[in-house]
């Protein structure tokens, strides 16, 4: 490489050599010869490969290594005395082994609706908090009275907060319901409402508590203020520390805490669902199961002048036939009896004949209890999406 130094007074030409490797480039730009076994093999025997010990890696029989063994039994008895400690502190069952405490299996008991009962996947929760919400006149507390009526059934006891004060002894006891065993409270206000419904749940001698409605829980402050008077938040504030009060208890207890909420709507939305359910937030948070009901239709009288129930959808007759319980053909046929010709006289001979539709629901409710392959998505999808027709709305 020709390299020219400038100076003032001489010139003189100047010659450099570089080594080879000064330029990286020039063996960047060479070709390599590929790889082959006979390399692999070599790198492999200069590096051989160095295996990580851990001492909790399990033997083929599951265990640990014997340097652990030692260990090992050491954090179960500090474990083991951990929770005796828990335990002898708090109570016996604080802290339990869920294998030991019957796994994490929920009873259930029936809603009186056979078709929600299979959408639940047996009926409405035991020790749990449910919340029934939808518009006027959708059959809410027609729900509700029927879930009494099963669980006086079963031998339990139900109470009832009427804090609407609009209680009908004559409409329930066509429902089923035991009105002279049944526990009525009529609240002045919703602090006695809600500490009544705890005292009760805390006896453990009350499987189901209903409540309604949340939306006539009136927090005594109101009540003492005038009409008109801004107060913010009172009643969600109410629901939320009653909840977390009632919650605990009516798990260790196993009540079933049903309330019934009502529909309000919000101000200024256009787009999205302006539907919102009144006392706050709360109840979303601690409830396992929301049912949300619209009414399908109404069943009229004799002469059509007056309305004397509501129509569901689906009934023991359709359930049945999921199950393959009831044969559909030309005729509905159970076993030797044949129900009738279609499904209109089908669902009158059952009315015709209680005996054999106890017999009937019994069967299916068996088979919803002890078979899962029943409570799958599709006979659930099937069931609350049927086609639109007027025939598939019948009080049974």
């Amino acid at each position: 490489m020709n390299c020219i130094c400038m100076d003032s007074s001489l010139v003189l030409p100047l010659k450099l050599k570089l080594p080879h490797h000064s330029f990286p480039f020039q063996n960047h730009f060479k070709r390599r010869p590929p790889l082959t076994s006979s390399h692999l093999h070599l790198a492999a025997a200069k590096k051989p490969l160095r295996k990580v010990h851990c001492e909790f890696e399990p033997k083929l029989n599951g265990a640990l290594s014997p340097d652990s063994d030692s260990r090992f039994l050491d954090r179960q008895k500090a474990l083991e005395a951990a929770m005796n400690d828990i335990n002898s502190s708090f109570g016996k069952g604080s802290v339990t082994r869920l294998g030991s405490a019957g796994g994490a299996l929920v009873e259930t008991f029936p809603s009186g609706c056979l078709t929600l009962d299979l959408a639940l996947g047996g009926g409405l929760p035991k020790g749990r908090i449910v919340e029934v919400y939808g518009p006027e006149r959708s059959g809410k507390t027609t729900l509700t009275l029927h879930a009494i009526a099963e669980v006086q059934k079963l031998g339990g006891n139900a109470m009832l907060v009427d804090a609407e004060h609009a209680f009908d002894p004559a409409y329930s006891k066509a429902l089923g319901v035991d009105v002279k065993n049944l526990i009525v409270c009529q609240p002045d206000n919703g602090e006695m409402a809600l500490e009544s419904a705890d005292c009760m749940c805390r006896s453990g001698a009350i499987d189901l508590i209903c409540v309604d409605s949340v939306s006539a829980l009136t927090p005594q402050s109101e009540i003492e203020g005038e009409i008109g008077m801004q107060q913010m938040g009172l009643q969600a504030h109410l629901m939320s520390q009653a909840l977390r009060k009632m919650s605990g208890n009516a798990s260790k207890a196993g009540c079933t805490l049903l309330f019934l909420n009502q529909i309000r709507y919000k101000i200024g939305v256009y787009y999205g669902n302006p539907e919102v359910t009144s006392g706050g937030i709360p109840l979303k948070f601690f409830a396992s199961v929301r049912l949300e009901i619209r009414p399908a239709g109404k069943i009229k009288s004799v002469k059509g002048d007056e309305d004397i129930g509501l129509r569901v959808r689906g009934c023991i007759l359709d359930c049945a036939e999921m199950m393959d319980v009831v044969k559909k053909g030309s005729w509905y046929s159970y076993g030797d009896h044949r129900l009738g010709q279609g499904r209109d006289r089908a669902l009158q001979y059952l009315r015709d004949n209680p005996v054999l539709r106890y017999e009937i629901d019994k069967i299916v409710r068996s088979m919803m209890t002890d078979g899962s392959e029943y409570l799958g998505s599709t006979h659930v999808k099937n069931l609350s999406l049927p086609p639109q027709d007027e025939n598939i709305h019948e009080e049974i």
